[in-house]
């Protein structure tokens, strides 16, 4: 497992890595702190289990108001910090602009 050595990946995904992380704390019922994981951290190998992956999957959905698509529900999407990011910064862009009030403004 790799532990935090902080590398950051693109920004759009990086703006994410911190909620990704309070997410994985709360309902990743992991073996280990999840702020001492790296963004390419295993989360399996940390203790991500399948049935705390739908409550993660769940949380991040309500949290990003985006759902996940089908081909998407994977341990290759679920298996990172970095994946989730890249994952949600894929999905955000697809949400509707209403759904998204800041990003709605800021258009």
């Amino acid at each position: 497992m790799v532990v935090n050595e902080s590398k950051s990946f693109e920004p759009k995904e990086a703006m994410h890595s911190d909620a990704i992380r309070q997410i994985l704390a709360e309902h990743g019922r992991l073996l280990v702190d999840a702020g001492n994981l790296s963004d390419e951290s295993d989360l399996y190998e940390a203790g991500l289990t399948s049935l705390s992956t739908v409550n993660v999957m769940l949380a991040l959905e309500e949290h990003f108001d985006v759902e996940f698509q089908d081909q998407m529900l994977g341990r290759k999407t679920f298996g990172s910090i970095r994946a989730l990011g890249e994952a949600i910064a894929r999905l955000l862009p697809a949400a509707s602009p209403a759904a998204h009030p800041l990003q709605a403004a800021r258009a």
